[in-house]
């Protein structure tokens, strides 16, 4: 394992149990048994580092998105839930502690943004995945692809959030089971 991957796996440990708001670089750096100034050499910034373990210690649905046409729109939905739900509840006690602080949640976003990254990116991928099924003839023309998304999305997200409140960072994961009835819930009025 190289340098950035002890970093990045320092950085996620940190970031998961203090969030991102109390966890330094020079912390970070010095858990992954390195110098502040190695960090630097493979991070740009902290808000480079953080997107980073976002990406690559706690992948999401974009990580291995559907193939339009190939399975069902359901098993495809379902996955995307259940890729959706594990990364909401992995990050939900890292990000936490941005909502608390303005000036540290507007950088974050900032750099977000910079990065082409942040939560929009998650719907924008569901709606395009229904569109491109649209295309197919498989999901109704008349949906509204990027309201589906939203909602998807956000139930998704809700239920993380559930999950962490009732029992903190280790909540179990969510089980397959709703991700499976979240899709067959949604996929019934988009199917052509």
């Amino acid at each position: 394992m190289g340098t950035r991957d002890q970093i990045l796996d320092a950085a996620a440990e940190i970031m998961r149990t203090r969030g991102v708001i109390h966890a330094t670089t020079k912390e970070i750096a010095k858990a992954a048994g390195y110098s502040e100034a190695a960090l630097y050499k493979h991070f740009s910034d902290k808000e480079e580092l953080i997107l980073d373990v976002l990406k690559h210690r706690m992948p999401g649905p974009a990580e291995n998105p559907p193939v339009p046409g190939q399975s069902s729109v359901e098993e495809n939905l379902a996955a995307i839930a259940r890729g959706a739900l594990s990364f909401y509840q992995q990050s939900l006690p890292l990000l936490g502690g941005l909502l608390a602080q303005p000036q540290r949640m507007a950088a974050h976003r900032d750099s977000m943004r910079r990065h082409g990254a942040g939560p929009g990116h998650a719907i924008a991928g569901i709606a395009a995945y229904l569109s491109a099924e649209q295309e197919l003839g498989r999901v109704n023309a008349d949906i509204d692809v990027h309201t589906v998304a939203a909602l998807l999305d956000g139930a998704c997200f809700h239920q993380a959030f559930l999950r962490y409140y009732d029992a903190g960072p280790d909540a179990t994961p969510a089980p397959d089971t709703l991700a499976t009835a979240m899709a067959n819930t949604i996929v019934q009025p988009l199917l052509a």
